[in-house]
């Protein structure tokens, strides 16, 4: 019988030794906060790198689309599978994901799906975001008036 334990839900809970700042990723997150997608973005001259940890998942397990200036990337897994008949046996303990998740970036209304490159390999989805041109500002140019 596992006992309530000061540790969380679980004695044998694998969070215990995480030593950042007072469950802010628990409070946004919940007990799934290991599920989000990890992202890093890098910023070059000309575009946004963007590489999100899809560990597991196939292409066709993942969709990208650009709608009113979000990029929004998703991918599910699992979810349309059957279960297995009894002769197979049955499942006690279930730990590989199965669900889906999605993660939104604000790109600006100027990019067109054209403009954004994406790549798929090793677990890693791959995505080049070029920079939106600074809207010039325009000067005001006064008139002399005589008079």
């Amino acid at each position: 019988m596992l006992m309530p334990s000061i540790f969380g839900e679980s004695l044998f809970n694998d969070d215990w030794m995480d030593f950042s700042f007072p469950d802010v990723d628990k409070v946004l997150y919940g007990k799934h906060a290991k599920n989000i997608m990890k992202t890093d973005v890098r910023e070059t001259d000309n575009s946004y790198e963007v590489d999100i940890d899809l560990p597991g998942f196939k292409k066709d397990e993942i969709e990208a689309k650009l709608e009113n200036g979000y990029l929004t990337i998703s991918a599910a897994k699992g979810l349309d599978k059957e279960e297995k008949n009894e002769k197979d046996g049955k499942y006690i303990r279930k730990e590989r994901y199965s669900g889906a998740m999605s993660r939104s970036f604000y790109v600006g209304d100027e990019l067109k799906q054209e403009d954004i490159k994406a790549k798929y390999h090793d677990g890693i989805l791959k995505l080049s975001v070029p920079k939106e041109e600074p809207k010039k500002v325009e000067t005001t140019k006064h008139i002399a008036i005589e008079g």
